[in-house]
């Protein structure tokens, strides 16, 4: 929790973390104003009380502890901590100034599977805007809709320059379909929560969404996170997706990934340029990449390719983005012309896209 707080100078509180011991559990809280963390773990409480204290300090500390009981003493606004042969009093401010973290009246809740939506976060979140000039598109667009057999999740994320989209199937349906925009901080955040429980014996297998006009508020296990939402309309991106392409090219992921980063050295400083040759008689991919200053370079691999001869120029980092994004195998690279926008995706499955626009010449 410690890396959520804020160095916030006016308000220094948010550099702490609370602590609230009751009822048999401790609950620690966190926030930046913007998002908030709460989770709680079991213990035995001979005293109710509430303080809090930096985040960072505590964290940094408690690492180093041995595997043993921890016994917290609340001291006004100091905290001692032992464990073992550990002794420590951290300094601490009021409860009292520590920001309320409001609750939400969800309208609508949706359950998925943890480890799926983790792995779709990976897949989109690295195409999200960082510049706020359209702050819609800082966040990711969530679309929760239901088919005649199964509801489906939705995840889509676009800087103007490349697309990512993965769908989540979920078991339990959607009841209430309807779209969001979360901020990215907000799914990196939670994403990062999901892993490190990921390997935990007792780590739930689901995690629950809930959602009021304007806030999110995400249930896994003995942690909730609270955010709020984006305001404004997400674009039509689907409107941007190709329906029919001239070439068509299945290709082994390892091997084109290669190639992009070996033409990569080569390419122009701030333009990050190599061109793809589609060539079906070959049967192969040429990514080449020249600069005037450091030379050139051609990286041939293995292609089946169907349809015409196909040459495209595109930034190699969206590329890689998108090429690693993906755990797939094998990949398909789709496209209409050095105009046009180009389509990747797994070769077995079609659980995510990714689209990169050209550089055009």
């Amino acid at each position: 929790m410690s890396h959520l707080n804020s160095k916030n100078l006016n308000l220094p509180i948010l550099q702490n973390v609370l602590l609230k011991a009751e009822g048999g559990m401790m609950y620690l809280s966190s926030t930046n104003l913007e998002m908030a963390v709460k989770c709680y773990v079991r213990g035995k409480v001979d005293e109710a009380g509430e303080c809090t204290i930096p985040a960072k300090l505590l964290f940094d500390y408690v690492s180093l502890l041995p595997n043993e009981t921890v016994n917290l003493v609340q001291d006004g606004g100091n905290l001692h901590i032992t464990c073992g042969r550990y002794k420590t009093k951290i300094n601490g401010l009021p409860a009292s100034e520590f920001p309320l973290i409001p609750s939400v009246q969800a309208t609508r809740s949706y359950q998925l599977p943890a480890n799926e939506f983790r792995e779709g976060l990976s897949r989109v979140l690295f195409a999200v805007a960082s510049n706020e000039a359209r702050p819609e598109l800082t966040g990711v667009c969530m679309t929760f809709e239901q088919s005649e057999t199964t509801g489906t999740l939705v995840m889509a994320a676009t800087d103007s320059y490349r697309l990512a989209e993965a769908s989540v199937s979920l078991p339990g349906g959607v009841s209430v379909p309807s779209r969001v925009i979360v901020p990215a901080r907000t799914l990196a955040e939670l994403s990062r929560i999901l892993s490190v429980f990921r390997d935990s014996v007792d780590s739930p297998v689901s995690v629950t969404l809930h959602f009021s006009d304007n806030q999110l508020v995400m249930s896994y296990g003995q942690v909730e996170l609270t955010s709020r939402l984006l305001e404004g309309n997400y674009p039509d991106y689907r409107q941007i997706i190709p329906k029919q392409f001239q070439t068509k090219a299945r290709l082994d992921q390892g091997d084109f990934v290669q190639a992009v980063k070996a033409a990569s050295l080569f390419s122009k400083n701030g333009l990050f340029d190599v061109t793809l040759a589609f060539d079906p008689k070959d049967g192969q991919l040429s990514v080449r990449a020249l600069d005037a200053t450091r030379g050139e370079n051609t990286a041939n691999c293995p292609a089946e390719v169907q349809g015409s001869a196909n040459t495209v120029t595109v930034n190699y980092r969206y590329l890689l983005d998108g090429l690693n994004a993906t755990s797939a195998d094998e990949v398909m690279f789709q496209m209409i012309d050095a105009a046009n926008p180009c389509v990747i995706t797994p070769k077995e499955k079609s659980d995510s896209l990714y689209i990169v626009m050209p550089i055009k010449q």
